[in-house]
């Protein structure tokens, strides 16, 4: 799968959001994800994890290095969406 329509999945960049300060237990992610169902999240964090994105681990779901620098791009796009919103 490419990394942009996993993107374009829905809840995939509020899995990945959630995670930006610390590892999160599934249930805490679930919880911090609002209305997201198991099964979705499930198979969220799944193709996150075959993207290298996300990893699991002792404390719960985490960033991966590369999930990382997807991130600090995303907070890139973010910057200009709202200089372009704010130019309109």
């Amino acid at each position: 799968m490419a990394v942009l329509d996993l993107l374009g999945r829905r809840w995939t960049l509020r899995v990945i959001w959630e995670l930006h300060k610390k590892p999160l237990t599934f249930r805490d992610l679930q919880a911090a994800c609002g209305d997201i169902s198991p099964t979705i999240l499930n198979t969220r964090l799944a193709e996150l994890r075959d993207a290298d994105i996300v990893a699991a681990g002792r404390d719960g779901y985490a960033l991966t290095r590369e999930g990382e620098r997807l991130l600090k791009e995303l907070l890139g796009l973010h910057d200009w969406a709202e200089r372009w919103a704010r130019g309109r």
